[in-house]
């Protein structure tokens, strides 16, 4: 079986901010399809990306801002970083946590800067769009076997 992840629902509350937040990210837009006042669907693919985001109004039941630590991967973490703030994106400063890979709720483990090592998948950076869904980037350029 192949199964590839195509699309994730990000709920928000207003399709035309959310739309040009992540247009400011250099997402594509795919498809903006209003067939109603009470349905829009409007489909973005971050830049170099296979799989998309779908934002819109009446599509998902989901709570705006209620998707929480979605992953984007990047290739240079501070390059990354300094673009979304150049950009006016609220972003956090660059971390990584103790003990390797933990993502948790209240952050009691993140610890300030890059992973000592700089090894793939363990330094991130985060920040939320206009609704409080949030996103960590986070820094790999060698994927594990398999993947």
């Amino acid at each position: 079986m192949d199964l590839k992840l195509e699309a994730l629902f990000v709920p928000v509350s207003d399709v035309d901010r959310a739309k040009a937040f992540y247009e400011l990210l250099d997402f594509r837009v795919d498809l903006d399809y209003i067939a109603s006042e009470d349905y829009r669907a409007a489909q973005l693919t971050p830049p170099g990306s296979k799989a998309s985001i779908i934002i819109g109004k009446g599509i998902t039941t989901a709570a705006p801002g209620s998707l929480q630590n979605t992953i984007l991967a990047v290739s240079d973490i501070l390059a990354s970083r300094a673009d979304l703030v150049e950009k006016g994106v609220d972003v956090s400063e660059v971390f990584h946590y103790a003990d390797g890979f933990i993502l948790n709720v209240d952050h009691q483990y993140r610890l300030a800067g890059l992973h000592p090592d700089r090894a793939d998948y363990l330094s991130f950076a985060s920040f939320n769009d206009p609704d409080g869904n949030s996103w960590l980037l986070q820094e790999l350029n060698t994927r594990l076997a398999g993947r």
